[in-house]
């Protein structure tokens, strides 16, 4: 008795075949996958497929399932690849320039008017490490002497050029002790650029200082030469760069 063919073994179907390997596909890969059709699409869309791969991708997204439990992890995984683009996208260039603007600094006590110092943005050195840190040296006509005090008023604002508009970037009242050669340092948490309202929090400082004169003048007062002012960043606790500053005021002003 002759035996009969030989069992032929057919290959899978193309879909079992994609199913078999799904699980050595890359996101990219199994994102195109389904877009195939529908019944792709509920393979390629599994959880079982996307849990490792956010899990590998964005550990404290995948997380977020277990409190979430609607949340399909080819969602938190798309969710995770937009912010982390956001991130490394480079920031828009700001448009102002340190020449559209005008830098004014009043400094009172009390109810006498110590000093006024407005300098344009095109006198002011800017900082050689491209810092938003500047220092207004005064003009020596417009030196005003002061008596060695303890409280004052400052007012640091900031104007589009043509005085189109104005942002106040300081005013407050501090102590000091204000000593021939020495600095008084008066600093004040800026607003969210998405609300004018101090209230709410942007992470920068406005940062001022007073210098005084080195020498006594006649009858114990001191002067006022020079004022610092920059932006500092709360988290790094350094300065902001220029760009990030102008980018901070562009918000307020243009």
């Amino acid at each position: 008795m002759s035996a009969g063919p030989p069992p032929q073994n057919h290959p899978p179907p193309p879909w079992e075949v994609v199913l078999l390997v799904s699980h050595h596909l890359d996101p990219k890969t199994l994102a195109v996958a389904s877009c195939v059709c529908k019944s792709w699409c509920a393979s390629m869309s599994s959880d079982n497929l996307w849990k490792p791969v956010c899990a590998s991708h964005f550990p404290s997204l995948s997380a977020l399932q277990s409190t979430h439990p609607a949340l399909p992890y080819r969602r938190l995984y798309a969710l995770g690849l937009a912010a982390a683009r956001c991130r490394a996208r480079a920031p828009a260039k700001p448009h102002l320039s340190l020449d559209d603007l005008t830098f004014v600094v009043d400094v009172w006590s009390q109810d006498l008017h110590i000093t006024t110092m407005s300098k344009p943005g095109d006198e002011i050195a800017p900082d050689p490490n491209r810092l938003f840190r500047f220092e207004l040296v005064a003009d020596e006509e417009r030196l005003s002497a002061m008596e060695i005090m303890d409280h004052v008023r400052i007012t640091w604002i900031v104007a589009l050029r043509g005085w189109k508009a104005v942002f106040t970037m300081m005013e407050c009242e501090g102590k000091a002790s204000f000593i021939p050669g020495a600095e008084g340092w008066f600093s004040q948490e800026l607003p969210s650029p998405e609300c004018c309202s101090s209230a709410t929090a942007s992470g920068l400082v406005a940062d001022l200082k007073l210098g005084f004169g080195s020498r006594n003048v006649t009858g114990g007062r001191i002067k006022v030469e020079r004022v610092s002012v920059g932006i500092l960043s709360m988290s790094r606790w350094r300065y902001a760069s220029m760009e990030d500053g102008l980018r901070y005021l562009q918000n307020f002003l243009a």
